[in-house]
C-alpha cells in the first residue's frame, strides 16, 4: 500500500497586532495569507467506490479547511485575548467588525499550531494531516510537520 501526500492550498486575507513586541507588528495590520495543507493516506483501491484512487476528495479537503479555517479567519481582526487592546476589539465588534480573540499571541507560528489541531479534529480517521504552510508575507512563513509534534 503506497501512502500519498496530497496538498491544498487556500488564501485568506487576516489583520492582527502582536501585543507586547518591539517592532512595527506591535500596530494593528494585515497579510494576505497562503495556507497549504499536505495530507496523507492511501488512496482507495475499491473499484466499485465513487472516490476510487484518491487519498481524498479535493473538495472534502477544501470542505474541511474553508469551515475550520478560511471562512472563520477571512476578513477578521485577531487579538490575543489577553491584550490590553481588548478594549479597542470590542469597540470594533460594537462596530459591527469581525473579531476573533485567541488565547494566545496571533503570530504565525501560533496560528498554524492553531490550524492543525482545527484541521486534524475534522479529517477521517485514514487520513493523516502531514504538514501545514502558513505564508504570511511572500518571503516569511511558519511550518508545521505532524512528525516533529507526534508523541
Amino acid at each position: 500500500m503506497t501512502k500519498i501526500r496530497i496538498t491544498k492550498q487556500f488564501n485568506f486575507e487576516t489583520g492582527h497586532a502582536l501585543y507586547g513586541y518591539d517592532g512595527k507588528c506591535k500596530n494593528v495590520h494585515g497579510h494576505s495569507y497562503k495556507l497549504s495543507v499536505t495530507v496523507i493516506g492511501v488512496p482507495i483501491s475499491d473499484t466499485s467506490h465513487v472516490k476510487y484512487g484518491m487519498v481524498i476528495d479535493f473538495g472534502d479537503l477544501k470542505k474541511i479547511v474553508r469551515e475550520e479555517i478560511v471562512d472563520v479567519f477571512d476578513h477578521a481582526t485577531v487579538f490575543n485575548q489577553n491584550t490590553p487592546h481588548i478594549e479597542l476589539a470590542h469597540e470594533l465588534q460594537q462596530r459591527g467588525h469581525h473579531v476573533i480573540l485567541v488565547p494566545y499571541q496571533p503570530t504565525s507560528e501560533n496560528m498554524v499550531t492553531d490550524f492543525a489541531e482545527k484541521i486534524q479534529k475534522r479529517l477521517p480517521q485514514n487520513i493523516q494531516l502531514h504538514s501545514l504552510k502558513l505564508q504570511e508575507t511572500e518571503t516569511s512563513y511558519a511550518e508545521w510537520f505532524a512528525s516533529d509534534n507526534s508523541n
